[in-house]
């Protein structure tokens, strides 16, 4: 019998983004509460963070839009040709279905 409660959630890329959106406001929490009572090796590190935090603040919404223009322009193309879209779907199934009875 197999437990349901050790399976591994189903990442996206929504959730990436957003767990990552969390963890970078976390971090700019902790920049902030820190920022009185550092000594100079400490602040160094707190200005490489803050760099490190921007150029990631870049990367997920490039990401992010990557992403959701990806997934407009596939409903785009199943819109303007759902058959196709249809038949395409139906063959890599089958086709995954004839290789898993295989084995």
């Amino acid at each position: 019998m197999q437990d349901t409660d050790t399976a591994e959630p189903e990442v996206t890329v929504g959730k990436l983004v957003q767990d990552f959106k969390v963890v970078m406001h976390d971090a700019e929490s902790l920049l902030k509460a820190s920022a009185g009572e550092l000594g100079e090796r400490a602040r160094e590190a707190r200005a490489r963070l803050t760099a490190s935090l921007q150029s990631a603040k870049a990367n997920v919404y490039k990401v992010e839009e990557k992403a959701l223009a990806g997934a407009r322009a596939t409903d785009r193309v199943i819109r303007d040709h759902p058959y196709q879209s249809l038949g395409i779907a139906f063959g890599v199934g089958l086709l995954i279905g004839v290789l898993v009875a295989r084995k």
